[in-house]
């Protein structure tokens, strides 16, 4: 069987190009479209997405999406000076929350990354830290197939050495790729998907504001 036709951009009854990994899926759909790819500066926002890519590690990236709001609730919307505050207690409460993916050593990974997360917040910015590896701009993948996407970059493989460095797990190069795009440190839609050029846009948009 070909399987080329599922693997570029493809139209949908709005009559849209998407990248065809979402599907028609309504959530996952709006995903594409409101946010994957669209550059995060914020680096509470950029926190929570990292921890959320790593808790997606065995799992498909939709079953976290549709456990995101149940997430936030647990986590206390993934402010880092809450986090680093749990107690055992609270780690036990959270292994009883079937809203949230119940994986000890990533539960337990996500209080140690929280005191991380403000160490680097503390001195650098954790968005700022983040951005330097792209030099402050997003990069643009100008792919037209999903074959001519990467599972990782020597980038991600550079961002996740320096991550475990500094005391982050379940962020390898694989995750932290998948992670940039999500963030919109690489845009990643297929040239022929319409989010490609408003990504992109956004992109140029901040660079000429910091001219």
């Amino acid at each position: 069987m070909n399987d080329k036709p599922l693997r570029i951009a493809i139209a949908h009854d709005d009559g849209l190009k998407r990248c065809p990994w979402p599907g028609v899926d309504p959530l996952y759909v709006d995903y594409h479209d409101s946010e994957w790819g669209v550059p995060e500066w914020d680096s509470r926002a950029l926190f929570e997405k990292l921890i959320l890519d790593g808790f997606q590690a065995g799992l498909s990236w939709i079953t976290i999406l549709r456990k995101r709001d149940s997430f936030r609730k647990a986590f206390d919307d993934f402010e880092p000076e809450k986090i680093v505050r749990y107690k055992s207690a609270k780690i036990e409460k959270l292994m009883l929350d079937a809203g949230i993916v119940r994986n000890r050593a990533k539960i337990e990974s996500t209080v140690k990354s929280a005191g991380v997360w403000l160490d680097i917040e503390a001195k650098d910015g954790f968005s700022n830290y983040l951005w330097k590896f792209v030099d402050g701009r997003p990069l643009q993948g100008k792919r037209r197939h999903l074959g001519e996407v990467p599972a990782e970059t020597e980038i991600s493989k550079r961002i996740s050495k320096d991550l475990k460095a500094r005391g982050f797990n379940f962020c390898g190069p694989t995750i932290v790729y998948a992670f940039m795009q999500a963030v919109g440190m690489v845009n990643d839609h297929l040239v022929d998907c319409h989010r490609y050029e408003a990504c992109a846009a956004l992109a140029d948009k901040r660079q000429k504001k910091k001219r």
